[in-house]
């Protein structure tokens, strides 16, 4: 299937490693020219080089900003070019016990995972509506909707996205700019492999074991019962920025194994 999204320009945001990474990934193998962002230039350098097989020179770039620092990503803003597609996918996740959870904790999280993509897209968005062209994903999660006990602040800010997203749709009415949410469910990414890891030498046993124990014991609902791979969340991101979907505004779409038992 062709997704007419050949000559398309996007930006990604948290894309050097996991989800954001095989986004990009997904992206380049569609022709669309890639500016993908980290926290550090080594980062960046290091993830072109990974992607310069797929695509030649011309198609990937990358710009290193950290979402947490405001500064940061004002300069960051200054050197983009002309955005047809925005993924707003930077982000943070800890778990930790809601009495534990600092004020600073709970700002921090704001910070990096709900700002972030609302200063991108007030800078981006307007220009998509101007040219009546563009595509906007903020990459939530399943904890928007089934919030996690063990990081409350997480899942706080990945509803904050779902709003965040549904009203810049209210925006588009009568217009090709499409503004979309995606929930993916736990994803075996960077950050969660290392945890899964960590989790498995502390207790003298196997990943699988972790893997199995943890859908027993703490997403129980889960109807594919194995972790995510990025590539099926890069996948579904793929095809809900290309001209084709442009039929699907203002939705959270999911795309998490089934774990949350509702119809809608």
């Amino acid at each position: 299937m062709d997704l007419q999204l050949k000559n398309k320009t996007a930006f990604i945001s948290g894309s050097t490693a996991g989800i954001g990474f095989a986004i990009a990934e997904s992206l380049l193998k569609e022709g669309v020219k890639v500016i993908i962002n980290g926290r550090s230039q080594s980062s960046v350098d290091d993830a072109i080089k990974s992607l310069q097989g797929i695509a030649g020179n011309e198609f990937i770039s990358g710009i290193a900003a950290d979402f947490s620092k405001a500064d940061e990503v004002g300069n960051l803003i200054d050197q983009l070019p002309d955005i047809d597609i925005l993924i707003n996918n930077a982000g943070i996740f800890e778990p930790k016990a809601f009495e534990d959870i600092s004020d600073e904790d709970w700002f921090r999280f704001f910070e990096v995972n709900v700002m972030s993509g609302i200063r991108l897209s007030r800078q981006l968005f307007p220009k998509m509506l101007k040219k009546n062209w563009g595509r906007i994903i903020f990459i939530s999660s399943e904890s928007a909707v089934f919030i996690p006990d063990e990081m409350i602040h997480y899942g706080m800010t990945k509803t904050a996205q779902l709003a965040v997203s549904r009203g810049l749709a209210e925006l588009t009415q009568g217009t090709e700019v499409t503004v979309n949410s995606i929930l993916p469910g736990p994803t075996k990414s960077k950050g969660v492999g290392g945890f899964i890891e960590d989790l498995a030498k502390t207790g003298n046993l196997t990943i699988a074991e972790v893997e199995a124990d943890f859908f027993k014991n703490m997403r129980p609902t889960s109807l594919l019962q194995r972790f995510l791979d990025v590539s099926e969340i890069a996948n579904a991101v793929t095809f809900y920025v290309s001209p084709l979907a442009s039929g699907t505004n203002g939705a959270a779409i999911r795309v998490e194994g089934g774990l949350v038992r509702s119809i809608l």
